[in-house]
């Protein structure tokens, strides 16, 4: 079920913190979304959806109302969550949490999932960054939120996304996104204009003072992830972070 998955601290006053990314080996999915579609959003049948989204929650030994997804707009907009939504989520690319035993979780098919976490502050937030949000620092934000929370050590796991090579766009919009995350300017396999968004997003995290944990891996190269870029009509995988209390 899991691309990735570590845990960190277990002696720490706050406990426990799991993160992973979930990858395509498991799943009720089928044609496009075959594997672990968690995507509720991209035509899938949502029964089958929602079976996977309670699978993993099973996976992680959650009740399935205690993985809080959001409703991600491509922007920088980030708020605080300290129990399941009531309704719809909002439509916001960043939530933030210090309440234990609530997993965050992001969807990508190409775009970098950020997992951000302070364990001994007990402070945690997940991250959705495509290109607009690279360029509207939504990461950031999301860091300064977890500041505002009592989080002073703050490390952030960034999952598999579409690499620099793989990720060709005009030369303009290369250049726009360069304005803003510089490490972020690249070239295809064909040496075409590109952007490296993870690349910009890790630049921006360590400007902000966080420590950074690359998992590697492209999306579009990777047959064991999901990628709109060379699928089109494709699922979602997750990025999850969640709080064990010390006590539990």
């Amino acid at each position: 079920m899991f691309y990735w998955r570590s845990a960190i601290g277990g002696d720490s006053p706050g406990g426990r913190v799991e993160l992973g990314f979930t990858g395509r080996s498991a799943g009720r999915g089928s044609g496009p979304f075959a594997g672990l579609n968690l995507g509720g959003h991209v035509g899938d049948d949502a029964d089958e959806v929602e079976a996977n989204r309670r699978a993993l929650a099973g996976e992680l030994d959650l009740d399935r109302e205690q993985i809080v997804f959001m409703n991600q707009v491509h922007g920088a907009d980030v708020v605080e969550v300290d129990s399941p939504w009531h309704g719809e989520p909002p439509p916001v690319d960043g939530i933030v949490t210090r309440t234990p035993g609530l997993a965050l979780a992001v969807l990508v098919a190409d775009c970098v999932p950020v997992l951000l976490h302070d364990v001994d502050a007990g402070v945690l937030g997940a991250v959705h960054s495509g290109r607009p949000g690279m360029v509207a620092g939504v990461a950031v934000r999301a860091v300064e939120a977890m500041r505002d929370l009592g989080a002073r050590e703050i490390s952030a796991t960034v999952g598999p996304s579409v690499c620099g090579r793989c990720y060709e766009v005009p030369e303009e919009m290369s250049r726009a996104a360069a304005a803003t995350a510089p490490a972020s300017a690249a070239r295809s396999w064909t040496g075409t204009p590109a952007i490296d968004v993870a690349t910009g997003v890790v630049e921006q995290l360590a400007s902000a003072g966080v420590a950074v944990h690359w998992v590697p891996g492209c999306t579009r190269e990777s047959g064991d992830l999901y990628s709109y870029r060379r699928d089109g009509r494709t699922g979602r995988f997750a990025g999850v972070v969640l709080r064990r209390a010390a006590h539990a």
